[in-house]
């Protein structure tokens, strides 16, 4: 996929951050928009910023796959062909394995991981149909390493950067027309921490404020990261100099890079 200009990109969790850069900078791009979130008021604001671009938005919870499955029919039935989808919805849990409840454990994995799942299948043979495909899972650096009191969210994101890289390799052995990337963010100024849940013994206030210092990247660089990253077929995109640090990290220590973030998280997660 060289060129953006006339296709049609699927985006969700488009009512803010992330989600919300990718909007704007593919309808810069001349792409024909599908926009979802659970926030109507914030996809409308979206839709705004996005000017004059062809957009629709749809209200959708990525945690239920009869939506999704019916979101990708209307999807398809309304535009007549996608051509890119970006699984880009999510929420985060700080929290402990002893302290995390099995309902916020689900409530991460159903919408971080399922719902990128769920997402990526039901628009899979559409993506195929058009002839060029591209399909764009977000991970996280979550993805690439294993952090205290983030269990739930590490394993979505593992789960999601190897079900994305499998898809990948499918989709070259079977020569099909579709471009498969994972991408890993690092810090970056969203409101997913404001809207995170905490465990019971987690100070939320200090933990936020935490991640607002190290939050290194705004929502529209990393969008501008992303969308270069699609237009080179890069299979795995880096998000943010925090995340070519950490991916160095875990390559050059590999299970050593451990210790490093048991002592940061001693300084800064046990508060």
């Amino acid at each position: 996929m060289k060129d953006l200009k006339n296709k049609v990109a699927v985006v969700t969790g488009a009512g803010s951050g992330i989600g919300r850069g990718l909007a704007t900078v593919l309808a810069a791009k001349g792409c024909r928009l599908a926009i979802s979130d659970v926030n109507e008021a914030g996809l409308a604001e979206t839709v705004a910023a996005c000017g004059g671009a062809e957009v629709k938005s749809y209200v959708l919870d990525v945690s239920d796959r009869d939506a999704i499955y019916a979101h990708a029919e209307q999807v398809r039935a309304d535009f007549g062909v996608v051509n890119l989808v970006i699984n880009n919805a999510g929420v985060a849990l700080s929290a402990t394995v002893c302290d995390m409840s099995d309902d916020d454990f689900k409530w991460v994995m159903d919408i971080d991981f399922w719902g990128v799942v769920h997402g990526t299948r039901a628009f899979l043979p559409y993506l195929i149909a058009s002839g060029d495909g591209h399909v764009v899972n977000i991970s996280s650096v979550f993805g690439l390493i294993g952090v205290p009191k983030q269990s739930a969210y590490n394993a979505a994101k593992f789960a999601v950067r190897g079900f994305t890289e499998s898809l990948r390799q499918e989709m070259k052995v079977e020569n099909q027309p579709v471009h498969i990337s994972c991408v890993h963010p690092g810090g970056i100024r969203t409101n997913i921490a404001n809207s995170a849940r905490m465990g019971t013994s987690e100070n939320g206030v200090a933990l936020r404020k935490g991640f607002d210092k190290i939050a290194m990247t705004t929502p529209e660089k990393a969008a501008e990261i992303i969308v270069k990253g699609i237009l080179k077929n890069e299979s795995r995109i880096l998000v943010g100099p925090d995340a070519w640090g950490i991916d160095f990290m875990n390559r050059l220590l590999g299970s050593a890079y451990q210790p490093l973030v048991e002592r940061f998280s001693r300084k800064n997660l046990y508060i």
